[in-house]
């Protein structure tokens, strides 16, 4: 039993089947992308209980119990794109899209971590991911963008707090 994207899922499968297979064949998940097959692309990435990993590496009943997060579970519940999304459409930070998956994964978790990333930060986050079409300066370029519009969110968030006297709850 695992959370994916928010909901609770069952799968009885073998010790040695991987998440990504489980992902990608059992759930019917297909936006984890599974490129090299060794953990070195990058294109296979979730997020397992917030934390970045490679899912062709990890074995599914390695995340028992765990909350999984795949990119169809980046997007809002009535299908809004996430700021992240966003960023990458509107600064052309894809190509041929293979890749996306797994770096639209990272940004969000550098985002959560650090909300106004340096190049070095971005650099150092985006580094394990290979992507084949661009020269990352759009990819890079989207990063920011993304950081622009959660801080933009979280200020929208925090106006909207004061102005209902606090009674909402402001966050991504």
């Amino acid at each position: 039993v695992l959370t994916v994207n928010g909901v609770a899922r069952t799968a009885h499968v073998p010790a040695r089947r991987l998440l990504s297979d489980v992902l990608r064949h059992d759930l019917r998940l297909t936006g984890t992308h599974v490129g090299c097959e060794y953990g070195v692309c990058g294109a296979c990435t979730v997020l397992v209980d917030g934390e970045p990993v490679r899912s062709c590496l990890t074995f599914a009943v390695m995340v028992d119990g765990a909350e999984v997060t795949t990119v169809e579970g980046l997007a809002g519940p009535n299908g809004d794109l996430s700021p992240v999304q966003r960023a990458f459409r509107e600064c052309h930070g894809l190509q041929c899209g293979f890749c996306t998956p797994g770096f639209l994964l990272l940004t969000r978790d550098l985002l959560a971590r650090t909300p106004d990333p340096s190049d070095e930060e971005i650099a150092e986050a985006l580094g394990g991911n290979l992507c084949r079409c661009t020269g990352y300066v759009n990819i890079v370029r989207s990063v920011r963008r993304a950081a622009e519009l959660f801080g933009e969110e979280a200020a929208a968030g925090d106006a909207a707090t004061r102005e209902d006297g606090g009674r909402r709850t402001a966050g991504p």
